[in-house]
């Protein structure tokens, strides 16, 4: 069980090597978690850096360094703590992964394999080379040491009665969870396509679904972790549902009203603004943090598509 005590030792031994990201207040009593902002750009180093260097403060980080299995934003986070620490990464991510997030990757010294169509697939390569190497196996989301580090935002966030979290794996949500405790409501935002927290809420455990959305890339898993399932359900966090349109049109909004470029993973927590602030899911909340977790994507795509609805009116 990941609980507050183990936030708060994840916060102090990842002192110095991630960034406290700021939190903007954009109207009043919003604001915005601005961890897109983090090193290799997205929460995710915050669990990396938490994960290895717990290993190496117990003699258990091999000479074979690390091994990652990927949908991008947990390599890169991999692959830049290992290289800020001179070990060895080798990175799994599906053959599907942004181009922009492979280049990245590599740039950071990482190798990586190219395996299958989902992260289930690439998860599964990268277990056998784990046996093969004896490299010490980060998970992208399903590890205390993970889930705690990712946590350590929750550290850093005002005082507010509610906080959106974008979930795919349940690292993140699992980890502010865990911190916040029953300080604030916590709610897991989720595409239709990929509800692995909604779907494990109404079974009562984790359960494989299927996964179709235009967030894939960073919000691709096919089954919660236990780990941020059990938080989740500790903790009482509620999960909202919420369609590909409206990821999408929030990414635009973003950057049409706020000048914040973010990729649809981290979109879809600010695509259930309305939903919290509409009718009884909100619950009367009237200070609101939106984790805007991060900003590994081609801004080219959101240029054309602004170029595109200016062309139309829209």
């Amino acid at each position: 069980m990941v609980d507050r005590s183990a936030v708060e030792a994840a916060a102090q031994r990842i002192d110095g090597q991630v960034r406290r990201t700021p939190s903007i207040e954009v109207a009043p009593g919003l604001w915005f978690k601005l961890e897109l902002l983090q090193h290799s750009g997205s929460f995710k180093a915050r669990g990396a850096f938490n994960r290895i260097l717990a290993a190496r403060e117990a003699g258990e980080l091999p000479a074979a360094g690390v091994v990652a299995a990927s949908g991008g934003n947990a390599g890169l986070a991999v692959a830049f703590a290992a290289a800020r620490l001179g070990i060895p990464a080798e990175v799994f991510v599906p053959q599907v992964a942004p181009a922009v997030k492979v280049r990245r990757l590599r740039e950071l010294g990482a190798v990586v394999h190219q395996h299958g169509r989902e992260y289930a697939e690439a998860y599964a390569a990268s277990t056998i080379r784990v046996a093969e190497t004896g490299a010490l196996f980060v998970h992208a989301y399903d590890q205390p040491e993970i889930v705690a580090g990712q946590g350590t935002l929750a550290l850093e966030l005002p005082d507010v009665d509610t906080v959106l979290v974008a979930t795919g794996g349940g690292g993140l949500v699992g980890g502010i969870a865990a911190a916040i405790g029953d300080r604030a409501r916590v709610v897991a935002v989720e595409p239709v396509g990929a509800p692995t927290l909604h779907a494990a809420l109404a079974a009562g455990h984790p359960v494989d679904v299927a996964v179709d959305s235009v967030a894939a890339d960073s919000l691709g898993a096919r089954r919660i972790g236990t780990i941020g399932f059990d938080a989740a359900v500790r903790h009482g966090v509620r999960s909202l549902l919420v369609d590909d349109d409206a990821i999408v049109r929030a990414r635009r909004r973003l950057w049409a009203e706020h000048r914040i470029v973010v990729e649809l993973g981290a979109a879809a927590a600010f695509a259930a603004l309305d939903l919290i602030e509409a009718g009884p899911q909100g619950g009367g909340a009237h200070r609101v943090a939106v984790v805007l977790c991060g900003a590994n994507t081609d801004p080219a795509d959101l240029t054309a598509e602004t170029v595109q609805d200016l062309s139309q009116g829209v």
